[in-house]
């Protein structure tokens, strides 16, 4: 995590160059590019733990935890990405 350029952003810099090496992966992975996903991951969870966490803390009342919070909207973009791609394939036939 010490590398983590999301996790230790020390500069607007680092946080654009963050986001375009997101950037680049998540259209690696939609060229189909498997292994794309886990470096999103790597990258991207800790800092979506940190929001999640920082709102659920606020938000009294609820049964849910930060990381569980986190795993279901990465199972929803996965669920989107799947139809995404299915349709695609669906559409140049």
């Amino acid at each position: 995590m010490a590398d983590n350029p999301l996790y230790n952003r020390r500069t607007s810099r680092d946080f654009y160059d963050a986001g375009a090496q997101i950037t680049e992966l998540l259209q690696a992975w939609s060229a189909g590019d498997q292994s794309a996903v886990g470096q999103i991951v790597e990258l991207v969870y800790p800092e979506l733990h940190r929001i999640a966490r920082k709102h659920l803390y606020h938000e009294r009342g609820h049964s849910i935890q930060a990381t569980a919070l986190v795993n279901e909207a990465y199972l929803r973009l996965v669920k989107v990405r799947d139809v995404q791609m299915k349709t695609a394939r669906t559409s140049w036939r």
